[in-house]
């Protein structure tokens, strides 16, 4: 189980309305700290599968997604619950500062 990407904005606006509670995790290809977190982003996917769903966002095919949240730096790891951005985790974290706090949102 691993996190799938978010092809565009649409589907990003869909998730927002859909979904109740989920992970998206912002990358690009070129970032070195990206690659990082990538397999703890993963591992979230697949721990939480059953209750959440965990994404992945490339924002150099995003840009619009990327103004909208003024992401300037990545790697960064954005919560939605009901439509609202409820937590923005900026950089490289352990992975239990990720499931702790995705734990929060899920009780």
């Amino acid at each position: 189980m691993t996190a799938v990407y978010i092809q565009d904005e649409t589907e990003f606006d869909t998730l927002l309305e859909t979904e109740p509670l989920f992970v998206v995790d912002c990358t690009a290809t070129w970032c070195g700290p990206c690659k990082l977190i990538a397999p703890l982003i993963d591992q979230l996917a697949a721990q939480y599968s059953a209750r959440v769903k965990v994404f992945k966002l490339d924002l150099d095919t995003n840009q619009p997604v990327a103004k909208r949240f003024g992401i300037r730096n990545i790697p960064v790891v954005m919560l939605f619950k009901q439509g609202k951005l409820v937590e923005t985790m900026v950089g490289v974290k352990p992975y239990e500062e990720f499931s702790s706090t995705l734990d929060k949102y899920l009780n």
